[in-house]
């Protein structure tokens, strides 16, 4: 199967399409490091995500990034995902990573999740754009979830 790679974009905070609150569904700032790297595998191992291929020298080089906000979903007081988001020129802020644990999927939490990290990369300082990329590869409800939180493709027709 060939993999499909969609860019999304915002262009105003206004253009968020709030998920209904889930009760106990928060986002925690979290630091980077070991924690991180995990995350990221369990999420992105059933996906292929990239970073489960990634060797200890590209992680360091990766978590490294000075301008990157980690944040940990919890659902519960649980660690149930994981959220980073990047600064970049010209007020860009891309989303580089969002996913839930693999036995949080399916629970509904997904939606909610995404509104509190899209809500966050918007509060960073002239900020005029958010944007992230998901794949064909990826949950078959990521795509959807993106759309109907008011992300729109700019890299091919959805």
């Amino acid at each position: 199967m060939e993999e499909i790679v969609t860019e999304l974009e915002m262009t105003a905070a206004d253009q968020l399409n709030p998920a209904p609150v889930v009760d106990g569904v928060a986002l925690r700032a979290a630091e980077p490091g070991p924690r991180i790297k995990d995350l990221h595998v369990r999420i992105g191992s059933p996906y292929r995500w990239p970073c489960v291929a990634r060797t200890d020298g590209e992680w360091e080089r990766w978590l490294a990034e000075p301008g990157r906000r980690y944040r940990l979903v919890e659902y519960r007081g649980e660690v149930a995902g994981a959220a980073d988001f990047e600064p970049q020129p010209g007020g860009d802020v891309e989303i580089t990573t969002f996913g839930l644990l693999p036995e949080f999927v399916g629970k509904g939490l997904g939606g909610y999740a995404l509104t509190l990290v899209v809500a966050d990369a918007w509060t960073l300082p002239g900020t005029r754009r958010v944007w992230l990329h998901t794949s064909s590869f990826d949950h078959p409800n990521a795509l959807p979830n993106y759309l109907r939180r008011g992300f729109r493709s700019f890299s091919r027709p959805v």
